[in-house]
């Protein structure tokens, strides 16, 4: 049986990586919402930011279920590339309307009502958030 203060650290553990499971499983509904919801067809940085996002659900969940704290080995290689190809579609949108990618990269499709975010943004915040919660528990356990 763990200690007090190492069963204290497991169960924040644990909250952390099922927020990021949250985090992640929000994101990759509203992926699918936005392309079969709306009809938007995802461009090229969409498409790779997907393929970063969909298997962190699976990781995380997985870990917070099974206590596994050494997750970040596996998720951070997902959610680090997701941050940064997140954080350059963002720039890509505000700063230019031609993108050469072959897809519409540059086109803002659609905004968010209340604080006017695109795609590419929320999903900038979704890999922010997970890398932030991963980068906790890293910490944490070292």
């Amino acid at each position: 049986m763990p200690s007090g203060d190492a069963f204290d650290r497991l169960g924040a553990t644990r909250r952390r990586l099922a927020l990021g499971t949250a985090v992640a499983a929000v994101a990759t509904t509203g992926s699918l919402w936005f392309s079969l919801g709306l009809g938007l067809t995802p461009c090229t940085l969409c498409w790779y930011q997907r393929i970063l996002m969909y298997p962190l659900v699976v990781v995380l969940g997985v870990a917070a279920l099974d206590r596994r704290p050494d997750v970040y080995r596996t998720a951070l290689p997902l959610a680090l590339p997701g941050l940064g190809i997140a954080a350059y579609h963002s720039v890509l949108q505000a700063t230019t309307t031609q993108c050469t990618l072959g897809g519409p990269c540059a086109a803002v499709q659609w905004r968010a009502p209340v604080f006017g975010l695109s795609i590419p943004n929320l999903s900038l915040v979704a890999f922010t958030l997970v890398t932030v919660l991963l980068a906790a528990t890293w910490v944490s356990e070292r």
